[in-house]
């Protein structure tokens, strides 16, 4: 019985022509330091025997965050893209001067992730913005880009994506976060432009800067090989989904402090409030002065501030405004428990 003819296609990084098939690491060159060191932005090309769709994961764009950084070692390792179908391309770390800097920030000052789609002959940003763009973003279908909170700031993991684009909003419910923020793409940043290109994305947001967080690698991991699952490139999962159904909120806004002192939270990521819970309280250090801080709407607390020390406006709370904010209680905790879960086929419990 004659053998199946593949169907994969050849993808060139770069100068590399990558076969169907095979795997390769390729360094792209950034730039030149002023010590007259060269700077690259690896990238792990995966290429399938068969034909499908080209799906690219970044992670730390800002430079302090680290989770994504993690996740896309352990999807690298994933038994299960054996059996991929098109073109997987991982940037593990994309803005790699943040990285040696442990800085969100590139040289010059930029958030890259306000400098996209970029320029050739822009700045150092709108140089890496454009390289990115070029050789990453136009070569794919579909994005995931892995983020974190702000340093001293912790996100619940959540999938933002516009979801007035019905393919995006699939694959947004496919990843299994347990909450979904319907954020409208921002200008400058990869996600807008990649869209502006035909190239749905999603953004993982998960964990705090320059920190690990195993809940949110672990579930990072899962999501994109669901993801994978969704667009066809890999084989439906012999698993029992364990994950309850992600519950979308349409806005959210941060609470602030009202004045500067010692902050203490009284409630944890995930906590569902009611307008005029009580969510912490800032002191004054001279003095037994004490400011409640309560809540100005219903919704899940999706991020928060985990620095004790608050100038008078600085953002404590961030609130996600959804009508049922019980039934993402329940999706966090089931996000949360899934490791402990038993009966993981082998080839996904190596890299959970």
């Amino acid at each position: 019985m004659a053998k199946a003819k593949r169907t994969g296609k050849p993808i060139t990084i770069g100068a590399t022509e990558v076969a169907p098939g095979t795997r390769q690491t390729l360094p792209l060159p950034v730039a030149m330091l002023y010590t007259r060191t060269p700077v690259e932005m690896p990238v792990n090309v995966i290429n399938g025997r068969d034909d499908g769709p080209r799906l690219f994961v970044s992670a730390a764009v800002h430079g302090d965050e680290l989770n994504g950084i993690e996740i896309v070692r352990r999807l690298r390792k994933a038994p299960a893209l054996k059996r991929l179908r098109g073109t997987l391309l991982m940037v593990p770390i994309v803005n790699s001067f943040g990285v040696l800097q442990h800085s969100r920030y590139l040289p010059d000052r930029r958030d890259l992730n306000r400098c996209f789609p970029g320029s050739e002959t822009g700045s150092l940003a709108a140089r890496l913005a454009d390289l990115f763009m070029r050789e990453i973003v136009s070569k794919s279908t579909h994005g995931i880009d892995l983020h974190t909170g702000a340093i001293h700031r912790s996100n619940l993991p959540q999938i933002r994506c516009s979801l007035s684009d019905p393919d995006t909003e699939r694959l947004a419910r496919a990843f299994g976060a347990p909450v979904i923020i319907d954020a409208q793409n921002r200008d400058g940043s990869l996600r807008g432009a990649a869209a502006e290109i035909g190239v749905p994305t999603l953004l993982y947001e998960a964990g705090e800067a320059l920190r690990f967080d195993e809940v949110c690698i672990s579930g990072g991991v899962r999501g994109i090989l669901n993801v994978m699952r969704e667009l066809g490139m890999l084989p439906p999962s012999r698993r029992k989904a364990l994950l309850k159904e992600a519950v979308v909120a349409r806005s959210s806004s941060w609470l602030r402090s009202p004045e500067g002192g010692l902050f203490r939270s009284h409630v944890h990521l995930g906590a569902r409030v009611t307008s005029g819970d009580l969510m912490g309280t800032v002191t004054d250090p001279f003095s037994d002065d004490e400011t409640e801080l309560l809540s100005h709407t219903n919704g899940v607390v999706i991020g928060r501030s985990r620095l004790p020390l608050v100038n008078e406006g600085d953002a404590l709370f961030h609130i996600a405004r959804m009508s049922r904010p019980g039934e993402a209680a329940q999706a966090i905790k089931a996000f949360a428990d899934v490791e402990q879960q038993e009966g993981l086929p082998e080839d996904e419990s190596a890299i959970i």
